[in-house]
């Protein structure tokens, strides 16, 4: 039986006293027994968000790591420096970071070998713009991207990795893919993987992330293919958060 995951992706957003009282309300909902619930903060609130949710059931994650280990990279944080602070995730090739920062398939590729290096589980973000899927792209676009981490790492590496499949057209837009829509994708990758190897596939998390809100998120995580959700701006609101996180259970 796959756990859930609920991860919530911060973005470029918070502050030292949000961090705190976000975490903090996001703790308070939380039952000791409870699992697969982690926040990605912004590099520079790691150090707090680490003191809050150390001894609690509130993961820490990144919503980046870099792809080389050391070295004259100026900006970059290696995936030994996210251990420090007890990094337990960090999120690889989001949208975002294909779209506006040039990150490649090969790019990401490296970030998720260098995060696993050190212990780190990453989350890997696949999904096609609208443009893919009006062209009936949808797949052959998740094909390349995940081939190309499958060709670096190997199937056996997806045995300590999380999925996340995140349509480009539904992030930050509002739109969302129907339950069924999102489903199609997850068992695609499902089935992908299962054809390499059906136990790392029978037990692979794979997280939808495309605009999920309380109001959505019992629908889509009732599909049989989809394990949690990578939440974006509704993780900024601890109340809502725990709504989805609820769901998922």
């Amino acid at each position: 039986m796959r756990q859930t995951l609920v991860a919530g992706n911060w973005k470029m957003n918070g502050s030292k006293a949000a961090t705190e009282s976000l975490c903090k309300a996001i703790i308070a909902g939380l039952n000791s027994s409870d699992t697969g619930i982690v926040v990605c903060v912004p590099y520079v609130y790691l150090s707090d968000a680490a003191k809050l949710t150390e001894g609690t059931p509130l993961d820490l994650g990144a919503q980046n790591v870099a792809d080389q280990s050391s070295g004259a990279y100026t900006g970059e944080i290696s995936a030994s420096m996210l251990n420090e602070f007890n990094c337990k995730y960090a999120i690889v090739g989001h949208s975002e970071r294909r779209t506006y920062y040039g990150d490649t398939n090969e790019s990401v590729a490296s970030r998720y070998s260098q995060a696993q290096q050190q212990g780190i589980v990453p989350i890997l973000c696949v999904g096609e713009t609208l443009e893919q899927r009006e062209n009936d792209q949808t797949f052959s676009v998740i094909d390349e991207q995940l081939d190309a981490v499958l060709n670096a790492a190997g199937i056996e590496s997806f045995a300590k990795a999380v999925v996340a499949y995140e349509p480009v057209w539904a992030i930050g837009t509002g739109r969302t893919a129907s339950d069924e829509q999102a489903q199609e994708v997850h068992q695609y990758i499902r089935q992908k993987f299962a054809a390499k190897n059906q136990a790392i596939a029978d037990q692979l998390q794979i997280l939808y992330g495309g605009s999920v809100k309380p109001d959505n998120a019992k629908g889509l995580f009732a599909m049989p293919d989809i394990d949690g959700g990578l939440i974006g701006g509704a993780s900024l609101d601890a109340e809502g958060f725990l709504k989805i996180y609820s769901a998922s259970k």
